[in-house]
């Protein structure tokens, strides 16, 4: 075991990590399982990036959520008001186990079926809108419009009040590091929208998972008023942002390999484990939400000090080639069984099977519509989110250039 006493490397640099995010944390995995870096913050972090490290430590208890296990006057991170920072991003058990039973019901195997007819028949309609374009940003008339419609439909977010949504949540997720002023008022803007919409619906409660939530809150009492606002925070901004990206990577990935699309297409009972695919290749979270030891504990072999900010890259675990052979290369017909881009252990994404769900009507309906649809530029002129937060497109830029019609995939996701 080993613990390193030199100054922490400087920060990668962020245009070489936005260039080439898998080349800089390949090349820091094969250095090594642990490095003490300063983070992006200018404050010391850990950072893990072999696979085996990663997939134990999201299941370790001894690596906290809580933000109170942070050494004092080290990790600040986001800064959220408690209506909205009481979530479970920042919770451990028995906290942590409470709020997430509340709210897994609605995201069981069977509630998510019943919404594959809705979902399948929001995305026939949002590619209606595509017909007869030459070009098209596929990020901003599809992916990011299909997730939004999906989980505000779940949680019962009316029509009017989706307007300001996704620019609050972009600001919040990809600040403008020129511009701090947008993630203020993303904050002031979202604590205001639940702030009204949590009134609404308790004026006026409807079937949907808020009006849920508030009884349960209103009622049982097993719910503060912060957590409350906290959870629909969670839920609606989760659901939302994850599986934009999860989509958009996705087409991103397999216009640019059309051979592992044609094989796609052939096959469609290939569907599920390309999904699996796609996700550890290229997935929506290039790090897992940071952790804080409890105590001294012995990650690959290098021991990280308690309370001492610990980053998990899920990029760098998901091209480990100890776990996944020439882990650089799409292989839709590859067991990529274990990624973790939807999490492991009991923070596991509780949408997990509604992002899949959602990620396959999308790319069945998207190339049953448009089968020779193409990218409108080179793979590597795709712009991408300034984050390191989450990894996805500013925008898609394709030709749709298909006749409408059906695709082989329709039999497995339609």
């Amino acid at each position: 075991m080993s613990n390193p006493t030199s100054p922490p490397k400087p920060a990668v640099d962020p245009g070489e990590l936005f260039e080439d995010p898998y080349g800089v944390y390949g090349r820091l995995r094969e250095e090594g399982p642990v490095h003490r870096i300063t983070g992006t913050d200018g404050l010391p972090a850990w950072l893990v990036t072999r696979y085996d490290d990663v997939r134990q430590a999201l299941a370790d208890p001894r690596l906290s959520l809580d933000k109170r296990n942070a050494t004092q006057g080290g990790y600040r991170g986001m800064s959220l008001p408690p209506a909205l920072d009481a979530n479970l991003l920042n919770m451990d058990p028995p906290d942590h186990t409470r709020i997430r039973r509340m709210v897994s019901k609605a995201f069981t195997p069977r509630r998510v079926e019943a919404l594959r007819v809705p979902v399948r028949r929001t995305a026939d309609r949002l590619l209606d809108s595509l017909s007869g374009q030459d070009e098209v940003d596929l990020i901003a008339f599809y992916a990011a419009p299909l997730p939004i419609i999906v989980i505000c439909d779940l949680l019962g977010v009316p029509q009017t009040r989706r307007a300001d949504f996704r620019a609050w949540t972009d600001a919040l997720v990809a600040p403008d590091p020129t511009r701090p002023e947008r993630a203020r008022e993303a904050v002031g803007g979202l604590l205001s929208f639940f702030t009204r919409l949590i009134a609404d619906k308790r004026a006026r409660p409807a079937d949907d998972l808020l009006s849920a939530l508030i009884a349960v809150r209103d009622q049982e009492d097993r719910l503060s008023e912060d957590e409350l606002m906290s959870l629909a925070f969670l839920v609606l901004v989760a659901g939302y942002e994850n599986t934009v990206h999860l989509i958009g990577n996705a087409v991103a990935a397999l216009l640019a390999h059309p051979e592992q699309l044609a094989a796609l297409r052939a096959d469609a009972a290939l569907l599920d484990r390309a999904i699996e695919e796609l996700a550890r290749y290229d997935g929506p979270v290039p790090l897992a939400i940071r952790r804080f030891p409890t105590e001294d504990i012995v990650i690959g072999g290098v021991t990280v000090p308690a309370g001492e900010t610990v980053l998990l890259s899920l990029a760098a675990a998901h091209r480990d080639p100890r776990r996944f052979p020439d882990p650089d290369r799409l292989d839709i017909g590859r067991d990529a069984g274990g990624h973790l881009a939807l999490g492991h252990g009991i923070h596991y994404c509780l949408g997990a099977p509604l992002a899949r769900m959602e990620t396959g009507i999308a790319l069945t309906a998207l190339f049953d519509r448009f089968p020779g649809l193409s990218l409108a530029v080179p793979p590597h002129d795709l712009r991408r989110r300034p984050s390191m937060r989450s990894r996805g497109l500013l925008a898609l830029p394709v030709r749709p250039a298909g006749r409408p019609g059906r695709s082989d995939l329709h039999a497995s996701a339609g």
